[in-house]
């Protein structure tokens, strides 16, 4: 009997599933246990959840070979690629709800978990990524339910207490001429402008004023390439992507000969998407690799130290709020107003950590890592 290009697809997408604990091929790098620094992962929860697995296999077939081929062919491109491909919306019905054992779940939801994440309980653990046809919607007929369009949200540790009126990332004068970043001397990177500029000379190099942050990548000590204007809302910025676009690592030129910068660099692969939003900017984890995450206003502005926020992949985190930036300046305070800046910054290391949970106490020393400058003109 001839297979139909439909089943096929099907058996493809089956053969594709997100592994659960248990079945010998979970990705351990998506979680792990809590600590000091990091963002909460939500623990993978194990085969003991409703239904078996033949109850969810043949519920699965039964809705896939529902939808469209083309439909089918964009959710295996998403799955296959792991997100890497661009892919189209799969606009399902948003009301329609399965029953699996005893247990009830949305359309949507059931796809996330079987392709996605097998640990899912609920989609106000998600947030749905820019790129999306449903984004920004409320209650549509139609919902997207490609699994690689969504992303999980970080969860934050309590803040520190608070040591000192201000940050002390926001004490040292943004227009040093130094030639490494400020993070040897602070702990934390304030405006690393290329050697020889000032801040405004930067921003000027970097384009019109149009841009809302530039981005410029390090490897240790040493910044690689010229600062990365962008304009556009979103931004990819991967290592090397066949059908990649946006900021592309690999092709900058690095003379860098360690073999921990050299291993990081591997490991960058999908890399992280960088998106403007109504309520702040937004860091999405694309790779298989953690990355970290230091910003001002993620923690207690009165804090002495800013922690270092672990992102799993999948994840995302609102890096940076552009409201609370504007209360950091204090217009009115004589400390801040003899140092006036240009924008603020996040850091964002790949694959290894800094600060006072890791051996690494500065960015400076991380193998990969990227400063992203935000434009509050």
């Amino acid at each position: 009997m001839f297979r139909t290009k439909r089943t096929g697809l099907v058996r493809r997408l089956w053969r594709s599933r997100a592994p659960v604990e248990g079945d010998g091929e979970a990705d351990t790098r998506t979680h792990g246990s809590g600590g000091c620094c990091m963002g909460k992962s939500t623990k993978v929860a194990g085969k003991t959840s409703a239904g078996t697995e033949a109850e969810l296999k043949a519920l699965t077939h039964s809705i896939l070979k529902k939808i469209k081929e083309k439909q089918l062919e964009g959710l295996l491109q998403a799955v296959e690629s792991k997100g890497g491909a661009r892919s189209p919306c799969l606009l399902l019905p948003s009301k329609v709800d399965t029953k699996l054992g005893q247990q009830s779940y949305s359309l949507p939801l059931l796809l996330y978990k079987v392709f996605r994440w097998s640990d899912l309980r609920h989609c106000s653990e998600l947030k749905r990524l820019s790129c999306c046809e449903s984004y920004g919607k409320i209650n549509p007929e139609l919902v997207c339910c490609n699994p690689h369009h969504m992303s999980r949200l970080c969860e934050l540790e309590s803040p520190p207490p608070p040591y000192s009126r201000y940050p002390m990332d926001f004490l040292k004068p943004p227009d040093s001429l130094d030639s490494g970043p400020s993070s040897t001397e602070t702990g934390g990177t304030t405006y690393s402008a290329p050697v020889g500029l000032s801040d405004s000379q930067a921003l000027q190099e970097s384009g019109d004023r149009s841009h809302w942050c530039v981005v410029a990548y390090w490897e240790e000590k040493t910044r690689v390439g010229r600062l990365y204007s962008v304009q556009e809302p979103s931004l990819d910025i991967f290592y090397d992507l066949p059908q990649g676009n946006g900021f592309c690592l690999g092709q900058l030129s690095s003379d860098n000969k360690s073999p921990l910068v050299q291993m990081v660099r591997t490991k960058i692969g999908y890399g992280i998407q960088l998106s403007r939003e109504d309520d702040g900017v937004w860091v999405y984890n694309r790779s298989c690799y953690p990355i970290f995450i230091k910003s001002a206003t993620l923690d207690n502005p009165d804090s002495r130290t800013l922690l270092v926020h672990k992102v799993f992949p999948g994840f995302s985190i609102k890096a940076f709020d552009f409201e609370k930036a504007d209360s950091l300046q204090r217009p009115n305070d004589h400390e801040f107003t003899q140092q006036p800046r240009t924008g603020f910054t996040v850091q964002i290391s790949f694959v290894k950590g800094w600060g006072q949970c890791y051996t690494r106490q500065f960015i400076s020393s991380c193998p990969c890592w990227l400063e992203v400058i935000f434009n509050n003109r």
